[in-house]
C-alpha cells in the first residue's frame, strides 16, 4: 500500500512527542511531516515554516493550537491540502477573558516565572481519571520543558494574533474530521461541533472520557479515526 504524506501539527507547549503513538499505529499508511511550532511567534510564520517543509500536496492534521495552525495553512494554499483534521481546537477567536489571561501568562513568563505545565493544571487538561497517570502526564511536563518559556510567549502571541477562521470553515470542501473529548474543558465539544457543522464533508467524532489531550489520552481511538480519515 503506498503511504499518504501526512502533516502532524502539535498545539501549545507540544513538540512532536505528542503524536507518537500515531506516528507509531500510522507508520504503515503515512509518511510524516511534524513541524516544532514554538521557534515562531505568528501564525503566519508557522504556516510558511510548515508548507516550506511539508510535500506539494498532504494530509493536513492540527492539534489545539496546530489546529489554528491548520486554518491558516488552509487560507494559504487550499490547492496542496487533500483533507483536513481538526482536533481538541476551536475556529474562533479567544474571549477577551481567555485573551487577558494569555496575556497575563506572558508577562509572567517575561518575568522568569514560567513553570511549564505545573501538576496543578492536568486536572483543566487531561480527564480526571488520568490526572495520576504518568503515560499521559509525564509527556506534558518533559514537551513543556523542552520547549520553555521563550517558546511559550512565541506561541501564545501567534495564537493572540490569530484570525478568526469561522467564515473559512464553509470554504472547506476536501474529506474532514473533527474529533474532541467529551470532557475537553479548553476546547469543548460544543466548538468541535462548529466546525463539523460549517465544514461540508466533515466527520466529527467524540471521544469518551476523554479530556483535551486526546493524542495522549486515548491514542488508539485517535489513531483509529486517523486511518478511517486517510483511508475512506
Amino acid at each position: 500500500m503506498s503511504r499518504s504524506p501526512l502533516v502532524l501539527l502539535p498545539g501549545l507547549l507540544n513538540t512532536r512527542r505528542v503524536y507518537d503513538h500515531q506516528v507509531e499505529a500510522l507508520a504503515d499508511i503515512a509518511d510524516f511531516t511534524i513541524p516544532e511550532l514554538w521557534h515562531h511567534e505568528t501564525m503566519a510564520a508557522m504556516a510558511e515554516a510548515t508548507l516550506a517543509l511539508a510535500p506539494p500536496t498532504f494530509a493536513l492534521c492540527g492539534f489545539s493550537m496546530g489546529g489554528y495552525v491548520a486554518f491558516e495553512i488552509f487560507r494559504r494554499a487550499p490547492h496542496r491540502v487533500e483533507r483536513i483534521a481538526l482536533m481538541d481546537t476551536q475556529a474562533g477567536p479567544d474571549s477577551p477573558e481567555t485573551a487577558a489571561r494569555r496575556r497575563g501568562f506572558i508577562e509572567q513568563t517575561r518575568i522568569g516565572r514560567f513553570h511549564g505545565v505545573h501538576p496543578t493544571l492536568l486536572p483543566q487538561l487531561v480527564h480526571p481519571s488520568r490526572a495520576a497517570d504518568t503515560a499521559v502526564t509525564q509527556p506534558l511536563l518533559d514537551m513543556a520543558t523542552e520547549v520553555g518559556g521563550d517558546g511559550f510567549v512565541r506561541e501564545q502571541q501567534a495564537i493572540l494574533g490569530r484570525a478568526d477562521s469561522r467564515p473559512l470553515l464553509v470554504d472547506i470542501e476536501v474529506p474532514a474530521l473533527v474529533v474532541v473529548g467529551r470532557q475537553d474543558l479548553v476546547t469543548p465539544p460544543a466548538r468541535a461541533e462548529e466546525i463539523a457543522t460549517d465544514i461540508a464533508n466533515a466527520r466529527l467524532v467524540v471521544i469518551e472520557e476523554c479530556g483535551h489531550m486526546a493524542p495522549l489520552e486515548k491514542p488508539a481511538e485517535v489513531s483509529a479515526a486517523l486511518r478511517r480519515w486517510l483511508t475512506q
